[in-house]
C-alpha cells in the first residue's frame, strides 16, 4: 500500500508591485493646450490693461496741466470738476484719446487680415493704395470747396475720402473677381494704384490755392484733433461690426494662413474668403482714415507684434492685432504731445518716425529666431 506523498504547502502569491502611472499622450497635449490658451488670454488682458493706462496718460497730457487724479475723478464723476475742466476733459482730451484707440484698432485689425489674405508680411492698408485714394478724395473736396453739413459738421471731406478709398477697393475687387487674379497680381495692382493716386494727389496740390494747399498738407500728415463724438460713434460702430464679422471667419483665416491648398482641403472657399476679407479691410481703413487723415505703419507693425505674442490662431491674433494697433497709436498720441511742450505734432509724423525702427527691430528679431 502506497501512501501519497504530502506536498508542502505553496506560499500565497504576492501581488505584483503597482507600475507607475504613465501619462497618456493625449492628456499631456490637452494640458499643454489649455496652458497655451490661458497664456494667450492673459496676454490679451495685459495688452488691454496697458492700453487703458495709456489712454489715461493721453487724456492727462496737453497744453494745460491735468493731474491723473483729476482725470480719474472726472471720468467717474464729471460734476466733481469745474466747468472749464469738464469741457477740456469731455470735449477735447477724451475724444482725442478715444479716436486714437479706435483708429489704431481699425488699422491694426485691417493690417492683420490683409497679411493673412495676401500671405504677405509687408501687406497693410497702404499696400493696396487705400490710404492714397482716401487722400485724393479728401483733397478733391478741399480744392473744390465742397460743403455738406450733417449733425452740425462739414462731412464733405470724410465722405469724399471714403469714396476715394471705396473706388480703389472696387477696382481691386473687380480685378480679383473678373480676372481671377493671384495674390501676387493683386499686390502689384495695389502698388500701381498707390503710385497713380499719389500722382493725382500731387496734381491737386499743384492746382490748389495757398489755403487749400495748407489743409491738404495738414490732412495728409494725419491728425486726431478733429475728433468728435459723432465721428467716434461712426468709427466705433464700423470697428465693432467688422470685428464680429472677422471673428466668425477666424477658423477659415487660420486655415488660410497654413496655405491655400491646406485651406481648400478643409473645405474653405479661398477666393470668396479673400474677397470678403479685402472688403472688410477696405471698410475699416477707409472709415478710419477718412476722419483722421493718412497714418502709416500702424497696420503694418501692429499685426507683427500680435503674431509674436499670440501666434497664428486667429481667434486670438485678430483681437491682438486690434489691441496692438490701438496701443501703438495711443502711445504715438502721447509722444505727439510730449516731445515739444505746448505743441501737438501731427500723429502721422510720430507713427512714421517710431514705426520704421520698430518694424526693423521686429524683422531682425524674427530673422534671429529663424
Amino acid at each position: 500500500m502506497t501512501l501519497a506523498t504530502r506536498q508542502p504547502a505553496q506560499p500565497a502569491p504576492q501581488p505584483l508591485p503597482a507600475s507607475p502611472a504613465v501619462p497618456s499622450p493625449s492628456g499631456s497635449l490637452e494640458r499643454r493646450y489649455r496652458t497655451l490658451v490661458r497664456m494667450r488670454w492673459w496676454l490679451l488682458a495685459a495688452l488691454a490693461a496697458v492700453l487703458a493706462a495709456s489712454v489715461v496718460v493721453d487724456v492727462a497730457l496737453g497744453p494745460s496741466t491735468f493731474a491723473l487724479a483729476d482725470v480719474l475723478r472726472g471720468l467717474g464723476a464729471p460734476q466733481s470738476l469745474s466747468p472749464a475742466q469738464q469741457v477740456i476733459l469731455w470735449e477735447v482730451r477724451l475724444p482725442y484719446a478715444v479716436i486714437a484707440v479706435l483708429v489704431g484698432a481699425s488699422l491694426g485689425l485691417a493690417g492683420g487680415e490683409m497679411q493673412t489674405a495676401l500671405n504677405n508680411p509687408l501687406a497693410s492698408p497702404f499696400t493696396l493704395g487705400v490710404s492714397a485714394a482716401a487722400a485724393v478724395g479728401a483733397s478733391g473736396a478741399v480744392v473744390g470747396g465742397l460743403s455738406l453739413i450733417v449733425w452740425g459738421e462739414n462731412m464733405a471731406v470724410p465722405l469724399c475720402a471714403f469714396a476715394g478709398a471705396a473706388c480703389a477697393t472696387g477696382l481691386i475687387q473687380l480685378l480679383a473677381w473678373r480676372q481671377g487674379a493671384s495674390v501676387e497680381t493683386v499686390v502689384l495692382f495695389g502698388i500701381a494704384l498707390l503710385f497713380s493716386f499719389e500722382a493725382l494727389l500731387w496734381l491737386l496740390q499743384y492746382v490748389a490755392d495757398s489755403n487749400a494747399l495748407q489743409q491738404i498738407v495738414f490732412w495728409s500728415m494725419g491728425s486726431l484733433g478733429r475728433a468728435t463724438w459723432i465721428k467716434i460713434a461712426i468709427v466705433g460702430s464700423v470697428l465693432a461690426l467688422c470685428l464680429l464679422w472677422s471673428s466668425r471667419q477666424a477658423w477659415a483665416l487660420t486655415a488660410l494662413r497654413a496655405g491655400e491648398d491646406q485651406a481648400r482641403s478643409f473645405g474653405v472657399p479661398v477666393e470668396r474668403l479673400r474677397m470678403l476679407t479685402l472688403l472688410r479691410v477696405s471698410l475699416l481703413a477707409a472709415t478710419a482714415l477718412s476722419f483722421v487723415g493718412t497714418i502709416g505703419f500702424v497696420g503694418l507693425v501692429g499685426p507683427h507684434m500680435a503674431r509674436m505674442l499670440l501666434g497664428e490662431d486667429h481667434r486670438y491674433y485678430l483681437p491682438g492685432s486690434a489691441l496692438a494697433g490701438a496701443l501703438m497709436l495711443s502711445l504715438a498720441s502721447i509722444l505727439s504731445k510730449a516731445l515739444i511742450p505746448g505743441v501737438v505734432l501731427p500723429i502721422g509724423i510720430i507713427t512714421a518716425l517710431v514705426g520704421v525702427p520698430l518694424f526693423m527691430a521686429l524683422v531682425l528679431r524674427q530673422r534671429r529666431a529663424a
